[in-house]
């Protein structure tokens, strides 16, 4: 296979402020009752992630709710930040901000692809 890799980087204040919206989101559709229903299987290593380590803690008094929602919310900075560091390495990824123009994107790509 041919393909292409493209990466979407935005101001890293920007990246942090829809990271902690999107957890709020996630709260308000419902985050805490599906970690309820998975908290009888907590010690699966799957649920070993971030979001339920945090939860599964509220649910045995050991933080706040809304301590948890803070930790959830840091430590998905903190993963997106090693994320960014792990594909920042990738010299092939093509990089554009997430505010640029999808025309201009697409046109980036097509003229990629034409070069294979």
């Amino acid at each position: 296979f041919k393909f292409i890799k493209i990466g979407l980087n935005g101001e890293r204040q920007k990246i942090y402020d829809r990271i902690n919206l999107r957890v709020d989101m996630m709260i308000e559709n419902g985050l805490i009752d599906e970690a309820k229903k998975l908290y009888p299987k907590r010690n699966l290593n799957a649920l070993q992630t971030v979001g339920y380590k945090e939860l599964f803690l509220f649910f045995e008094g050991v933080y706040t709710k809304e301590f948890a929602i803070e930790e959830i919310k840091k430590n998905t900075r903190r993963f997106a930040k090693r994320q960014l560091t792990w594909f920042r390495k990738d010299r092939d990824i093509i990089w554009f901000d997430f505010k640029e123009e999808p025309l201009n994107i697409i046109k980036t790509i097509e003229n990629k692809l034409s070069n294979f």
